[in-house]
C-alpha cells in the first residue's frame, strides 16, 4: 500500500456502528471514503451529518465493482458477513468487520483462509480491547490470583428504532452470542486459561422472534484453571433496567469492580455510549489482620477522562491502518476471534439442548 495516497475504503451498513467508523474514516486523512452501502435511507442520513457527498450505493456487488476500493469496512447483520467478506477479499479489498466475524464457525473459518490466500488484513470490531478503562480492569482483575469468579452482563431496555435493530438481529444470533463475545473474549484474557465446558439457560419472552430463539440469556463457563465466568444479556422494551450493567471480577487476593454510577444509572441502558463506560474501577484487597479486619482501604482508580464511544471507533481505525501500513501479522487475533465466538455457540447449543456442553 502506498502510504502517499489514501486507502480508498467502502462502508458497508450505516447504521449505529457504520456510522461510527463512516465517521473516523472522514476524519482520517489516511482514508477516503469511495461510498456508502445500505438498502434504506441511513446512507443519506450519514452523507448529511457528514456534511459531504460521498456515492451511495443499495448494492454491496454494485458498489464494489463501480467504486473500486483497496479496504472494505462491513456494519451490516451478521448473517451478510461472511458473503461480503469472502467478495470484497476477492476483490483484494482489506476489510474491518464487525464482531462476530460470521454466523457459524464454517463461515469464520472460510473468511480466515480467503485472507490467508489473498494476503488481506481483516479486524474484526472487538472494541473493548481499544478501550484504555478495560484494558486496565484486566490487568486489576490478574492481579487477583486464581481461580477468577468473573460476573458481567448487559440487559438492554430496547424500544423504538433499537427494538427494531434487535429483533433483525436475532434472525440470526441471541444476545448472548452477539454481545456475549464481547465479554467471553475479556474473561479469557483475564484468566489467559483454557474453557472447558459451558452451560446456558435462555428464554424467548416475546412472540416477534423465531420460535427457536430467545432474547433472554445467561451462561456460564468453567475454565482449566479453576475460574468460572457468568455473562447475562438480554433486549426488549420488557427488559429490566435495575442491573443492566454489572461487570466485576474476584479471586483469593480481592476483587475488582467497574462502578459507572452515571452510565448504570435508570434510562441508560439503550443508549450505546454507557456499554462501554466504567468512570472509575474499585479495587478491593482481600487481606486481613489477626481480628479478620481489613488491613488496606479499598483503592478507585478514576477513569473520567475515558474516551467515548467515537473515539473508540477512531481507536479501532487507526489499529486498522496500522495493521494495512505495517503488515501486522493478525492471527492471534483471528484466532480469538474464532474462539470467542465457538464459546458463544457452545452456550447457544446448551441453551437449545439443555445440556453442558464440553469444549
Amino acid at each position: 500500500m502506498n502510504q502517499k495516497n489514501p486507502i480508498r475504503i467502502l462502508v458497508v451498513g450505516c447504521g449505529n456502528m457504520g456510522a461510527s467508523h463512516a465517521t473516523a474514516y472522514h476524519h482520517m486523512p489516511e482514508f477516503e471514503i469511495c461510498g456508502l452501502v445500505s438498502r434504506g435511507d441511513s446512507k443519506v442520513k450519514l452523507n448529511q451529518s457528514l456534511k459531504e457527498n460521498y456515492p451511495l450505493f443499495e448494492d454491496f456487488e454494485t458498489a464494489l465493482d463501480k467504486s473500486k476500493p483497496d479496504a472494505v469496512c462491513i456494519s451490516t447483520y451478521p448473517d451478510t458477513h461472511e458473503e461480503f467478506a469472502v467478495k470484497a477479499l476477492e476483490a483484494g479489498c482489506h476489510i474491518f468487520i464487525e464482531k462476530p466475524l460470521a454466523d457459524t464457525i464454517l463461515g469464520c473459518e472460510r473468511i480466515i483462509s480467503k485472507a490467508k490466500e489473498t494476503g488481506k488484513k481483516v479486524v474484526v470490531g472487538y472494541i473493548l480491547r481499544h478501550h484504555p478503562s478495560w484494558i486496565r480492569f484486566i490487568e486489576e482483575a490478574q492481579k487477583m490470583g486464581k481461580p477468577l469468579v468473573m460476573r458481567m452482563n448487559l440487559n438492554q431496555q430496547s424500544h423504538g428504532y433499537m427494538w427494531d435493530v434487535h429483533r433483525n438481529l436475532m434472525k440470526s444470533l441471541s444476545p448472548i452470542v452477539d454481545c456475549g463475545v464481547h465479554y467471553i473474549d475479556v474473561m479469557c484474557q483475564m484468566t489467559r486459561s483454557k474453557p472447558v465446558s459451558v452451560s446456558a439457560i435462555g428464554a424467548r419472552l416475546t412472540p416477534d422472534i423465531a420460535v427457536d430463539n430467545y432474547n433472554y440469556g445467561q451462561l456460564q463457563i468453567r475454565f482449566e484453571d479453576g475460574s468460572v465466568g457468568w455473562y447475562e444479556a438480554a433486549w426488549g422494551p420488557m427488559v429490566s433496567e435495575t442491573a443492566f450493567f454489572i461487570k466485576d471480577v474476584f479471586g483469593p487476593k480481592g476483587s475488582v469492580s467497574i462502578t459507572a454510577k452515571d452510565a448504570a444509572s435508570s434510562g441508560k441502558s439503550d443508549h450505546v455510549d454507557s456499554h462501554t463506560k466504567t468512570e472509575s474501577i474499585r479495587v478491593h484487597h482481600a487481606d486481613i489482620d489477626s481480628k479478620n479486619e481489613f488491613t488496606k482501604a479499598d483503592e478507585w482508580i478514576d477513569m473520567t477522562d475515558e474516551p467515548g464511544h467515537q473515539e473508540l471507533c477512531d481507536r479501532e481505525q487507526a489499529y486498522f491502518l496500522k495493521a494495512i501500513l505495517e503488515d501486522i501479522d493478525l492471527s492471534d487475533h483471528l484466532d480469538d476471534a474464532i474462539n470467542s465466538l465457538k464459546i458463544a455457540f457452545a452456550c447457544d447449543e446448551s441453551v437449545k439442548t439443555g445440556e453442558i456442553v464440553k469444549l
